[in-house]
């Protein structure tokens, strides 16, 4: 399909696959749905997909190549997306949540679209194994002639937005609307934001633990 891309149609598949199997941005992105309505998750999913072209850049133009062969940089990273997993993660405990139940299949809760598109775009762009998957993956589906060029690395990069937007938008509203209904009534919401807390906390932890 393109000359300087070969089984581009095995790079859609395996796209899927890894969508698909459940790590920090399913986890992420399922925890953001269950407690911001429909429209939280679709911007929470579409900055984690923006977070993938971040990284798709950064690969495209050598900068994924210096982070990885760097032990320091990659800490600072590591380091940086614990840090902000752990605020995310302590502001919601200490969140009283609203009766939500009204939001089934329409709004927001307490975040603003922008809010949830940020909070998904930064998880990502600091997730350093995200860093390191572009650089690792992407390559084997490159022509050894265009193994220099930018311009495969972006093909690719947007086919995998294509193929997790795909994926992720469906799996986020559904999400949203079981959110709702378990979200019904204060005390239940607030329920629902403390396990939010616990659950950004224990992302953060598997990123220190990488």
């Amino acid at each position: 399909m393109f000359a300087c891309i070969h089984d581009y149609s095995a790079f859609v598949v395996s796209s899927f696959v890894f969508a698909a199997i459940p790590g920090i941005d399913t986890i992420f992105l399922l925890n953001k749905s269950m407690t911001c309505g429909r429209m939280g998750a679709a911007c929470a999913a579409f900055g984690i997909m923006c977070g993938v072209l971040v990284h798709t850049l950064a690969a495209a133009f050598g900068l994924s190549a210096v982070f990885a062969a760097s032990a320091a940089a990659f800490a600072v990273v590591k380091w940086m997306g614990v840090a902000y997993l752990c605020y995310l993660g302590i502001k919601a405990l200490l969140t009283r949540r609203r009766d939500l139940s009204g939001l089934i299949g329409r709004g927001l809760g307490e975040q603003s679209h922008w809010t949830s598109f940020r909070q998904g775009l930064v998880s990502n762009v600091l997730n350093p194994k995200m860093a390191l998957f572009v650089l690792a993956f992407f390559p084997q589906f490159i022509e050894p002639a265009a193994a220099h060029s930018p311009v495969p690395f972006l093909i690719l990069g947007a086919t995998d937005f294509a193929v997790g937007m795909l994926w992720y938008m469906p799996l986020a509203l559904c999400a949203s609307y079981v959110g709702a209904h378990l979200m019904g009534g204060e005390k239940r919401g607030t329920l629902m934001s403390r396990i939010s807390g616990l659950v950004y906390l224990a992302l953060g932890a598997r990123i220190a633990a990488a």
